[in-house]
């Protein structure tokens, strides 16, 4: 691995960093240097409108979307300049996350099905955060298993009537557009019978019910679809090839969920650098330096092996599966980080938002970790996917792969 820039990279580092010095909104910097998962908020501005600002001036500049295409909004900038633009842009990072789905999944996806007017219309504004979209796959019965949906999808003339549910849909309650995962055929196996569309979330006959979370915000909701009429035209790819064309979204949400992961470590390492304890500094007890050491070696191999995607970038190459082992170890990593800074705090731990120890910002990292190792596919997903692409062993047993989907026996019959 080669960490030093080639002189390309080094010019085009200082150029980012020059302007995101003269344009950035400085007056939240202190707040997103705060934030952590599950608590990115600013006092005194709605967040979405904030960041919609920011992304709007960068598109304005050409610092949107680098790796996307100049016809649709994006700069035409290559991955590894995509990279140091996010170690550049730092805590204003934070406000990107509004539209990881619309740029790290769904665009994507509109770029390699939609048809050229669809791109030219649609993904500009996505690109400059004027139009913000959510992704509708999960459903109650079908969640790591996509293509186990139950949503239909019925043609009528040139339409499709959409009848079903959607649930954990991040961000659908101020997104304006989404792609949207049907079954159009039950009579075939059920990785056969799908077919994908784009819709405008406000067509007639969406409803979104926010999901009240335990941490008391509501990022993700339910969303329902009562005889939804969508064109023709809004179709992603063939009818009953919405399998292949969910794999490309699942390919880029598992690389921007993976890539995005924080671990709890920088964090937590500075609340005991800090902390006292009974018998003194937290940071100089034998048994907190254990744990400590522990997490920074994890913090470090994960550091690495994202170094290790970012050298192969550069070199032109394609990064293997180092994101599923990132998600899969961060995950869990912050989980436990959070658990653990709880107990430091002892009693006080029990006490969550603005009145608690740092905000609550433990607290709030513990209950959205959880989501962390469901969102993007499981750990066990994540296994699977290391144990058969990566270590080549044998596949999972499917039993019902070959089976009409209308035959899969349910708890119903």
């Amino acid at each position: 691995m080669n960490f030093d820039d080639t002189p390309q990279e080094a010019e085009f580092r200082a150029t980012a960093r020059a302007w995101i010095g003269a344009n950035a909104p400085k007056q939240y910097e202190t707040e997103l240097r705060k934030s952590s998962l599950g608590r990115t908020v600013l006092k005194n501005a709605n967040i979405l409108e904030v960041a919609k600002a920011w992304q709007k001036k960068k598109a304005d500049a050409g610092w949107a979307c680098l790796h996307w295409p100049k016809e649709y909004g994006g700069r035409g900038s290559s991955p590894i300049e995509r990279v140091i633009w996010s170690q550049e842009e730092g805590p204003f990072g934070q406000l990107s996350r509004m539209f990881i789905i619309g740029h790290g999944m769904c665009g994507p996806t509109m770029m390699a099905f939609a048809r050229e007017e669809h791109k030219r219309t649609y993904l500009p504004p996505l690109a400059s955060g004027e139009k913000v979209w959510c992704q509708l796959f999960s459903e109650p019965a079908g969640g790591s298993d996509v293509a186990g949906l139950r949503t239909r999808a019925e043609k009528d003339g040139d339409d499709w009537v959409i009848n079903g549910q959607k649930i954990w849909t991040s961000g659908a309650h101020y997104s304006d557009y989404g792609i949207l995962l049907t079954r159009t055929d039950p009579d075939v196996p059920k990785h056969k019978g799908l077919t994908m569309f784009f819709l405008d979330m406000k067509s007639p006959g969406v409803e979104v019910r926010p999901i009240k979370q335990a941490s008391g915000a509501s990022d993700f909701n339910e969303v329902y679809f009562t005889n939804v009429r969508i064109p023709d035209h809004q179709r992603l790819g063939e009818v009953g090839d919405g399998w292949n064309v969910s794999l490309t979204t699942l390919m880029n949400e598992r690389s921007a969920i993976g890539a995005a992961v924080s671990t709890g470590f920088p964090e937590l390492f500075e609340y005991c650098s800090s902390l006292m304890l009974d018998d003194g500094p937290a940071i100089e007890d034998r048994a907190v330096r254990s744990k400590l050491a522990n997490w920074a070696v994890k913090a470090s191999g994960l550091k690495y092996t994202s170094m290790r995607a970012i050298s192969a970038l550069s070199k032109g190459e394609r990064p293997g599966p180092e994101n599923s082992i990132g998600k899969l170890v961060a995950g869990s990593m912050i989980q436990d980080v959070a658990t653990y800074a709880l107990d430091l705090q002892g009693a006080s731990g029990v006490v969550s938002g603005e009145d608690a120890e740092l905000a609550g910002r433990f607290q709030a990292m513990l209950l959205r970790a959880p989501g962390t190792r469901v969102e993007g596919g499981t750990d066990e997903i994540m296994r699977n996917i290391i144990a058969e692409r990566v270590l080549g062993l044998p596949g999972d047993i499917r039993v019902d792969k070959d089976v009409p989907f209308n035959k899969i026996p349910t708890k119903g019959r």
